[in-house]
């Protein structure tokens, strides 16, 4: 099916994304404002920081990579305002999740480090595990605060949106 590790390992990446613009996409009337307990991110606060993530740590080992992305943060004064349009954080996501790809696929090419003046990865495919780590830890906490909230998914919606993209199952 694949003709490297590094085609599994990409490919991984996206379905993690795809997992993501799922949830996204499936998200109830107010959800964006859901939150797991008082003073926690907000849904929609979350789906902005895993972009900045991406886009921090691109920036900081491979800033060719993180030009022309998306930020999903607006300044408001003294604030930081997470975007709320989830068609917008779609895209951004969708071209962050490229980049973050593309910046692997690319160091490992050209043997480049992954390393910048503040920030370096022993390997760029520990770079791509950093990124899947920290967006299942939001993942989780955005479901969390879904249900908080008293949005459920239910067990076939979950296998549809979530588990169906990592493998199949015959009963």
């Amino acid at each position: 099916m694949y003709d490297s590790v590094l085609g599994a390992l990409l490919d991984s990446f996206q379905r993690n994304n795809t997992i993501l613009l799922n949830l996204l996409r499936a998200l109830p009337e107010g959800g964006m404002d859901a939150r797991a307990i008082e003073g926690s991110q907000s849904v929609g606060v979350q789906f902005s920081h895993v972009q900045n993530t991406r886009l921090f740590w691109l920036e900081q080992v491979a800033p060719e990579f993180w030009e022309g992305q998306t930020q999903l943060f607006s300044k408001d004064g003294d604030n930081w305002i997470a975007e709320r349009d989830p068609q917008r954080i779609e895209e951004a996501l969708r071209a962050s999740a490229q980049a973050v790809c593309d910046a692997v696929k690319g160091r490992l090419e050209t043997g480049q480090p992954m390393k910048g003046e503040h920030a370096s990865y022993d390997h760029p495919v520990l770079f791509l595990q950093h990124m899947l780590w920290h967006e299942g830890y939001h993942f989780g906490q955005i479901k969390l605060a879904l249900k908080a909230a008293g949005h459920v998914w239910s067990d076939e919606q979950e296998e549809k949106v979530v588990w169906s993209l990592w493998r199949t199952e015959v009963w």
